[in-house]
């Protein structure tokens, strides 16, 4: 029976975050992962899910040592942000120079973070990849967790920390309650190349019954789309001809960079908002999606779940060096009223600005025209947007 003081269940980015940073802790940690992780294709099509990184996760991510690997594969640097309402005067734009930034953020294929931080992981001695291998049953002792794997073999630790994603075994199996709610909009992604460059600026327009943005990726005419629309609609819309769907997109984002043509396959899936009610227990931790998924509309989930990371990281570093134990959910209480918080801002905040977008009611159109034209305007409103949107404001000590 192997014995390790962390296991991490899912090698996804997040949790392969947390393992990268324990590293030379002195704890022994595994990555428990049921796939193989894929090969990067340096010369293939960019994959249709990226993330918007802000500045926050990549101080995490240099940190861990995975950010020079990402910056040489695919990574688009972003300059300027703007967000506007359809047929109306609400509109709001910055750029990083305005505000002394050398840039507001990245956007970054999913697998090449995830193959960085993986490789990273390999070089680490410290940590253990284990892979591809299933989870049978885990048993919550006193002074320690046990968990078989579907092939019979069994490992102990004294803490475990669930990475394994929205749909999380590991939370199921410690009956930890869920909040969750239909956003009743499915989320259309593809890339799409347009006739003008993008000019590294993210931008987002708001129309009636859906939310699009337009991310821009490392060739200056294409970018990552992620659309938001009810669900018969984003279905429609992924079946329609190119020609249909190209005119529609072109449309709705307001010709804003000339005619689009879609250059890659269209991906739609259902948006659920969730939050575990707890997110540490006796023996576990809660990281990312096991913990909180959200709308997509701001591009944060990754950025939350990077920053569960940081702030278990430290938590479990300094309980290690005070000679505490790791496990006890006393100790992991700290992690957990942290990052709860957080998740929990971030979930209302998507909300209300979903709910004040949502619909053509004449009266909330014009209540939220005034409020980006407000925020457009007033001294010191857009900083502290800058600074959210970088993530500067949620950023643990050690890190900053």
């Amino acid at each position: 029976m192997q014995s390790v003081d962390v296991a991490i269940v899912g090698g996804g980015m997040v949790g392969l975050a947390v393992a990268c940073g324990l590293q030379g802790s002195g704890l022994r940690v595994a990555v428990l992962e049921n796939h193989l992780p894929q090969p990067l294709v340096p010369e293939s099509a960019p994959a249709l899910r990226v993330s918007a990184i802000n500045a926050a996760s990549e101080k995490l991510l240099t940190h861990l040592g995975a950010w020079p690997k990402i910056i040489s594969q695919r990574a688009s640097c972003y300059h300027g942000m703007e967000v506007w309402d359809q047929d109306s005067f609400g509109h709001i734009a910055f750029d990083d120079k305005s505000f002394g930034f050398s840039h507001l953020g990245h956007i970054i294929e999913n697998a090449v973070i995830h193959h960085a931080l993986w490789q990273r992981a390999e070089q680490c001695s410290d940590i253990t990849l284990m892979s591809p291998v299933e989870l049978q049953q885990v048993a919550w002792g006193e002074n320690e967790a046990f968990i078989t794997l579907k092939d019979g073999a069994m490992l102990t630790a004294r803490l475990v920390v669930g990475a394994d994603g929205a749909n999380s075994w590991l939370r199921n199996q410690a009956d930890i309650p869920l909040t969750f709610w239909d956003y009743k909009h499915h989320a259309l992604v593809a890339t799409i190349r347009t006739a003008e460059p993008h000019q590294a600026v993210a931008r987002q327009v708001f129309h009636g019954d859906g939310i699009l943005a337009f991310l821009p990726l490392s060739d200056p005419h294409l970018c990552s789309i992620v659309w938001s629309l009810p669900p018969l609609e984003a279905e429609r819309l992924q079946q329609a001809t190119a020609e249909e769907f190209n005119q529609a997109l072109s449309v709705a984002f307001n010709m804003r960079l000339g005619l689009c043509s879609v250059a890659s396959e269209r991906q739609v899936f259902p948006l659920t908002g969730r939050y575990a009610r707890n997110f540490a227990a006796h023996r576990l931790a809660l990281v990312g999606d096991a913990a909180h998924t959200i709308h997509p509309l701001a591009g944060q989930g990754v950025n939350l779940g990077f920053m569960d990371a940081a702030e278990l990281i430290d938590e479990v570093r300094r309980l290690h060096r005070q000679g505490k134990d790791i496990g006890q959910h006393m100790y992991l209480r700290r992690y957990e009223r942290s990052r709860k918080h957080s998740a929990a801002m971030m979930l209302a905040s998507m909300q209300g600005f979903r709910d004040l977008f949502a619909g053509s009611n004449p009266a909330k159109k014009l209540l939220r025209d005034i409020g980006l034209k407000l925020a457009d305007t007033l001294p010191g409103v857009k900083p502290q947007l800058v600074r959210q949107a970088m993530g500067l404001h949620d950023l643990p000590d050690w890190l900053r």
